[in-house]
């Protein structure tokens, strides 16, 4: 593992779904587990009067050393009257965070209510020259209109936070380890938004690549919602689906061969503690990382 990245992904759902108090523990018992270097959590929170909420599952597993930061943006007034809340991202790291940028996505005009007003998010944070995003979409099944802008605005955040990194020059191989991208995208694989990340369909003249993980290396349908396993996924009678995902930036001609996804398996999807970790499954994804410190 000297040279591997190891990335763990998960929709905690720490403020909306039940039993959150023994849910974490949960997520610390995985955490030891799977051991990995990058955590992105989102739906994470945090008011005037609390800690965000990952803060207990961080000091839990404080031997694996963590450094992290969240951010967030406020719920709308009428779906959550108190002005302090603070909805978001968490990103834990086992390397100092160096710098950390919080973008509020876009939403389509439409007049619909539930799409504006959560803060769908984009968080950028730098740890040991690595970039990490961690994102969460428009959740609904109708709500592509808004994955669709949003996705769009994802890839050009990422292109300007990279800026020269990713350049590719005839003859010589590229140095920087590409980026990675976690989240609860709310959108299957078939799905215009997924596709136009992979490289698979263009939307409105664009196009971009990111590897999805699953993709290159996962076995199965990689369900990361489904009723069968997940309780809570069962009471809100939530379809199986695959909609969490790790994507990470073109490998192509990198040095070490620096981005090239080696793993990606379900995680947070069995119990170790008697609870299941969150209405999402998980993925622990392992990635080559040939500048990786120590």
């Amino acid at each position: 593992m000297a040279s591997t990245l190891r990335v763990v992904q998960l929709n905690v759902g720490s403020l909306l779904e039940p039993d959150w108090v023994n849910r974490r523990v949960e997520i610390a018992a995985w955490l030891r587990e799977l051991r990995p270097d990058v955590c992105c959590f989102q739906e994470v929170w945090a008011d005037a009067n609390n800690p965000p909420s990952v803060e207990w599952i961080v000091d839990e597993t404080d031997e694996l050393g963590w450094h992290w930061v969240f951010a967030g943006d406020a719920l709308a007034p009428a779906m959550w009257p108190d002005p302090s809340l603070r909805f978001g991202s968490a990103v834990l790291s086992r390397w100092p965070i160096d710098e950390h940028t919080f973008h509020r996505l876009p939403v389509v005009s439409d007049g619909d209510r539930f799409a504006s007003s959560v803060p769908w998010e984009l968080f950028h944070v730098r740890t040991a020259g690595l970039d990490v995003f961690s994102t969460h979409l428009a959740a609904a099944p109708t709500q592509g209109l808004h994955r669709r802008l949003q996705v769009v605005e994802i890839d050009q955040l990422i292109k300007e936070a990279r800026g020269d990194r990713d350049d590719l020059r005839f003859g010589t191989k590229r140095e920087h380890m590409p980026h990675v991208l976690c989240g609860d995208f709310n959108a299957e694989p078939e799905s215009d938004e997924i596709r136009f990340l992979a490289s698979l369909a263009p939307i409105d003249g664009q196009t971009t690549f990111h590897q999805d993980a699953w993709r290159m290396a996962g076995d199965g349908p990689g369900h990361t919602q489904d009723w069968r396993t997940s309780p809570i996924a069962a009471e809100m009678n939530i379809n199986r689906k695959r909609i969490d995902y790790v994507f990470v930036g073109d490998a192509f001609q990198r040095a070490g061969s620096a981005g090239r996804i080696l793993s990606a398996q379900l995680a947070f999807h069995e119990s170790r503690t008697g609870v299941i970790a969150s209405d999402h499954h998980g993925l622990v994804v392992d990635i080559t990382w040939p500048q990786r410190p120590s």
